[in-house]
């Protein structure tokens, strides 16, 4: 008998759900914190390997760095929680331990530099992404297999807060980790991966018989491929083509939106054909399931576009007018954002546990509601805010998004056979990490297209009252704000980067301090950005108030019986209620 049989056969003590609550929690603070960290680093990274990721031909570096995680996620997770159905979710989320750890590794030893360096990261971190999809994509089933009901609802919202505050703690701990050094970004995931591999091979057991069955071959190829594509076209769709500020017209671009588009449909048709398919679309017949990833979906496009205008209304213009140099701006973004991290940690347990009390639709509503009105509260709020009030919406917006991931997991989880719970996971992480990644898209080509109508303009009038000469003021502005916007997520000074040494330097002294000063870019940018912004958050506002419309039509939790899950073929699955 193998180690492996022997510890399956090992009877679980009454202790172990809460080595499983603390191993798989571990799992998911280290996999989504990794998926953002870089974001508030890149700076420092792109510095240390030599590169200037602004450059023509550099921004699908810096795009890839950013979105390579993320896309990875997103496709795999709901393959990997069916493989955790079929032979054991112990076993693939203890194999996702030790391939993350090895990715970690690999990423601090980066021996190039430059355009070599960049993909050594960028395919590593692919790597270090295929591991965390296998922590994510299991740790809720293994939690859900070892909680009784009465304690399910407090033990994945602690699990699934954490996974949402490790997003903005990643934020945080690549600004501060960046300041000592490029490399410490990614050695600080090593000791935490080897350690949490060694802990969760000894002490995790397989609390569910796995079924072994066939892998659904053609419907993985199919479904990664669409996805895959889609989310590229997606991330290419950002970069500006030709004269056109976004690549949305590009053929390449549209060529993937459709060819994805085509495979994703293939695979719909291919799942409910085979006997035993990858992503059980039959779930989609129980109400709770449906709806809880409808709302999950929406809440995560919204959640990632707040994510992302923040760091950039912090690092552009907040930050800089008070008196803050941009190299600086990263770091301090990342420490004006933790009462949004409060929010999720005070809010996702207490909801978690009143949810099994309760009910989830009751908490997940309301709490995307709140969500819906920090939106509209931070768009009616000025360029340059005070801070106590913005500190206080982030704050509700942390606690709405809390009260509503906790339950919303609770309620997708609980309501799906046993046996399917690897395979519902997966599909909950997909839709909750494709929902991040369309943000990136979709809230990016918002705020860039409507800086591409105001901003040349105001740019161009600007430059030319400080003494820059009218055609290289006007040549300036008519780049691609795509990588003004970027600058600003960089920490650079963007005036400092569009310019150059040459210009500036035939400048008088007066006028390149103004130009490169703390107030010149922000004000400049402020009218236009303020216009994008509230594009934004109004987009955003709206996809929260139909995600609280979808959780409000999940219909009654199911607390104590299970319905019967309707096959693919018409049959009746009936489902044992859940062992407490």
């Amino acid at each position: 008998m193998t180690r492996a049989e022997r510890m399956k056969n090992t009877p679980v003590g009454p202790h172990y759900k809460w080595i499983a609550l603390s191993n798989t929690t571990l799992g998911v603070l280290i996999a989504t914190m990794d998926a953002s960290i870089v974001i508030i680093s890149l700076p420092a990274i792109f510095r240390g390997i030599g590169l200037d990721p602004l450059a023509p031909g550099n921004i699908g570096y810096l795009l890839w760095m950013i979105l390579g995680y993320l896309l990875v996620s997103a496709v795999l997770v709901v393959v990997l929680g069916r493989l955790g159905d079929m032979f054991g979710r112990v076993r693939i989320y203890n194999l996702g331990f030790l391939i993350f750890a090895c990715a970690s590794v690999a990423l601090s030893l980066d021996p190039f530099s430059g355009g070599g360096g960049a993909l050594w990261l960028i395919l590593w971190r692919i790597v270090q992404a295929f591991g965390g999809s296998m922590l994510t994509a299991n740790s809720a089933a293994i939690l859900t297999d070892a909680f009784p009901v009465r304690q399910r609802g407090m033990a994945l919202g602690i699990n699934q807060i954490t996974a949402l505050a490790g997003q903005f703690l990643g934020l945080l701990a690549g600004g501060l980790l960046a300041v000592i050094d490029w490399r410490a970004v990614f050695w600080v995931s090593v000791p935490i991966s080897v350690a949490g591999t060694i802990w969760s091979y000894r002490s995790l057991r397989e609390t569910a018989s796995g079924g072994r069955g066939k892998i659904d071959w053609l419907g993985n190829l199919t479904f990664a491929a669409g996805a895959g594509i889609l989310l590229a076209g997606i991330t290419h769709g950002i970069q500006p083509h030709g004269g056109s500020a976004t690549g949305w017209g590009n053929p390449m671009v549209l060529g993937g939106l459709i060819g994805g588009v085509v495979l994703l449909v293939l695979f719909c048709l291919i799942e409910t054909r085979v006997k035993e398919p990858m992503f059980r679309l039959s779930l989609f017949r129980i109400q709770a399931f449906a709806a809880g990833n409808i709302a999950a979906l929406l809440t995560a496009i919204a959640r990632g576009g707040l994510q992302f205008m923040l760091i950039i209304w912090l690092q552009g213009v907040w930050l800089p007018l008070h008196g803050y140099d941009f190299e600086d701006t990263p770091l301090w973004a990342g420490i004006y954002m933790l009462p949004l991290t409060l929010g999720f940690l005070v809010a996702g347990p207490v909801s978690g546990y009143m949810s099994d009390r309760f009910g989830a639709r009751l908490f997940s509503t309301s709490g995307l509601v709140v969500m819906a009105g920090a939106f509209v509260g931070l768009l009616l709020l000025p360029v340059n805010f005070s801070y106590p009030v913005f500190a206080l919406l982030l704050l509700f917006s942390g606690l709405g998004q809390g009260m509503f991931s906790s339950p919303n997991t609770s309620s997708i989880m609980g309501s799906v056979p046993a046996r399917y719970r690897g395979a519902a996971s997966g599909m909950r992480s997909t839709f909750q990490n494709s929902g991040t990644a369309l943000s990136i898209g979709v809230f990016f080509s918002l705020m860039i297209s409507g800086l591409a109508s105001s901003l040349p303009p105001t740019l161009s009038t600007g430059l030319q009252a400080n003494g820059v000469p009218a055609d290289t003021a006007r040549q300036l502005a008519s780049l691609p704000p795509v990588s003004t916007l970027f600058a600003t997520f960089l920490g650079n000074n963007p005036i400092e980067h569009l310019l150059g040494g040459p210009t500036l330097d035939r400048l008088s002294a007066a006028q390149r301090d103004t130009l490169t000063g703390f107030g010149f870019f922000p004000n400049l940018v402020s009218g236009p950005f303020h216009h994008g912004l509230v594009i934004v958050f109004s987009v955003a506002a709206g996809m929260a108030l139909v995600s609280a419309l979808a959780s409000a039509l999940r219909g009654r939790h199911q607390r104590a019986g299970e319905p019967p899950l309707p096959t693919s073929k018409g049959k009746q699955e009936w489902r044992k209620a859940p062992s407490s």
